[in-house]
């Protein structure tokens, strides 16, 4: 597998980032700890990223793991126990506190990139109530960036994805957090305008990635949050690749 990836790295070296997963849930790999340790020591290699469901992230062993890897990506879909059990469908023993408690628990000791992924589903997890709580959790958990998306292929369950209005609207409930919404592809919103005042309001609730802006706003409210950044009441953050506008 090393030799493999060096191979690769060799013949590509404009790669922005190695992304660790499998075919199941990749803290599960017995050699994971030595697999993260002979990555690490390539030279002048790309950021390493690691995928995983979140489930064993209570482990001590897995956090010390996971702490030495450039950006971590966890899953948090909901935080209520029953939505939990329908949606996760976790194996018996793990229980969602045990999760999040985890999660605060790690985040405390890892300086790397933290990021937390929400799959939104329709009729689990697509109320406001839960995404109320999960604001709650995700301000004790502290993550660099949300990532917020929806189903766009048929899943192993029989389950449906929401709208991206649906998402866009939930996503704006996780206040003062970046977060990155998944848009689909060929996806045209209504773009509209906003004053200078409404851009500072509405990036002091949530920061906005570019594609926010590129889908939402038109020109003249372009123009209007260009002069907000020339005059330093906005900049630009960047969390793992993806670009966020938020308040000075």
């Amino acid at each position: 597998m090393l030799d493999a990836l060096k191979t690769a790295l060799s013949k590509h070296q404009n790669l922005d980032v190695i992304t660790l997963t499998a075919n199941g849930e990749p803290t599960l790999y017995p050699e994971l700890d030595a697999l993260v340790s002979a990555i690490l020591k390539i030279e002048n290699r790309p950021k390493l990223l690691i995928l995983s469901n979140g489930s064993t992230i209570y482990d001590e062993a897995i956090q010390t793991t996971l702490s030495n890897i450039d950006i971590v990506k966890l899953s948090l879909d909901c935080v209520s126990p029953k939505c939990f059990k329908k949606l996760d469908r976790a194996h018996k023993g793990i229980e969602i506190e045990q999760i999040i408690e985890g999660m605060q628990q790690f985040r405390a000791r890892y300086q790397g990139t933290l990021v937390i992924e929400i799959l939104v589903v329709e009729g689990l997890n697509d109320t406001e109530e839960e995404f109320r709580a999960l604001n709650a959790v995700l301000h004790n958990i502290n993550p660099d960036r949300i990532d917020v998306s929806t189903i766009d292929r048929p899943p192993a369950y029989e389950v449906k994805g929401v709208s991206i209005e649906r998402l866009v609207e939930l996503s704006n409930l996780l206040e003062d957090l970046h977060v990155n919404i998944a848009y689909k592809k060929n996806y045209i919103s209504q773009k509209r305008y906003f004053s200078e005042e409404e851009i500072y309001e509405l990036l002091k609730r949530r920061p906005q990635s570019f594609e926010d802006i590129a889908l939402c706003f038109d020109e003249q409210s372009l123009q209007n949050l260009n002069y907000l950044v020339e005059k330093n009441a906005l900049h630009v953050k960047n969390i793992a690749g993806v670009n966020f506008y938020k308040v000075t």
